[in-house]
């Protein structure tokens, strides 16, 4: 079984210690990327998992390609352009204090793809599902002219296509709004993936607010099956949807959630209450992950859901963008496995 990403790699630089820009003299660097984080935890898994991307032909892009390949992600089919490697800088949360996103990737190698660059049909040859997310529609025209044709031979050949809308409000700055892009190229996808508020955005379909604040809390299933059979409504393509919920307390308290509509039924995943959050970019990723791990095995949906949240859970304890977690620690935490022991 193989699965296909399609999106940016990027170097993220990150002050130590939590410090703020204005008083870091060091970055820590690693590298990074919505739907090179779904290739990397779906590879830790033991599938064969290949990114496809635009990187600049330089020193700093090959680096970031060995990254992928120490994870096992196969990069045959990333085209080499001129241009940069693209940088965000981020300023990590602490206490009440957000974090602080900093987006350096204009006229990026990936800025610059276009329709034709990309060989979609040897890509795909030996593939059984593609996932892609908004973020490369937001990034330039032509990435989501790319995205469209990712999407049409993916069809084409019959895999199964996910995407993970991944609203990114400071990226849009090319002349076009989320929902006049992203509606038509979701609704040719069969699994979506994001938080409520994203479907919102996208969407304009009203969700209910996931308030928890301990694990006892009763989720609104009839409001979220409400919600999925609007979605529903307006892509009738797509037979999946996974709504990712989290209740931040502060920078370091989260409470994790989540509900999954499969062809007509809804499933919710159990809830997390993770205090000592180490870092939480990512977890969405490793949410989709183990969702396409469990469906790729004909998984009961319910366990495919459990992984998922697992995986998510997990993230929240590792630094970087990348989850390290081989799939015997995701199916241990699903199974209850929670309590932090020392294993020996």
């Amino acid at each position: 079984m193989k699965v296909v990403t399609f999106g940016e790699l990027m170097l993220r630089l990150t002050p130590p210690s939590f410090d703020r820009f204005t008083q870091t003299g060091r970055f820590e660097a690693n590298f990074g990327g919505s739907e090179a984080n779904v290739a990397v935890s779906l590879a830790n898994y033991g599938l064969e998992s290949e990114f496809v991307s635009c990187l600049p032909t330089n020193r700093l892009a090959d680096a970031a390609i060995a990254d992928l390949h120490r994870y096992g992600v196969k990069t045959d089919r990333i085209v080499r352009k001129e241009g940069r490697l693209g940088l965000y800088y981020m300023e990590e949360a602490v206490a009440m204090r957000s974090s602080q996103v900093v987006y350096d990737r204009a006229a990026s190698a990936f800025d610059t793809v276009q329709v034709g660059d990309i060989d979609w049909d040897a890509a795909f040859a030996d593939a059984d599902w593609f996932h892609w997310s908004g973020i490369s529609a937001a990034v330039s025209a032509g990435a989501a002219a790319v995205c469209a044709e990712a999407i049409a031979a993916a069809r084409r050949r019959g895999l199964v296509i996910s995407c993970d809308i991944n609203y990114r409000r400071n990226l849009w700055k090319y002349g076009k709004r989320p929902h006049e892009v992203l509606p038509p190229l979701m609704a040719e996808s069969d699994i979506l993936f994001g938080t409520e508020l994203e479907f919102q955005q996208s969407l304009g379909v009203e969700m209910p607010q996931f308030k928890a604040l301990d694990t006892h809390y009763r989720m609104e299933m009839e409001a979220y099956t409400r919600a999925a059979e609007e979605v529903a409504r307006l892509m009738p393509r797509c037979h999946t949807m996974v709504f990712a919920l989290r209740n931040v307390i502060n920078a370091q308290h989260h409470l994790l959630g989540g509900v999954m509509w499969h062809r007509g039924q809804m499933y919710p995943a159990r809830i997390y209450d993770i205090e000592g959050v180490v870092d939480c970019v990512g977890v969405g990723d490793a949410y989709n992950s183990g969702i396409i791990y469990g469906m790729l095995h004909n998984l009961p949906i319910q366990r495919s859901l459990d992984l998922g949240a697992a995986a998510c859970a997990l993230k929240n304890t590792v630094p970087g963008d990348y989850a390290q977690f081989p799939i015997e620690e995701i199916e241990a935490v699903a199974d209850g496995a929670t309590s932090g022991r020392v294993q020996r």
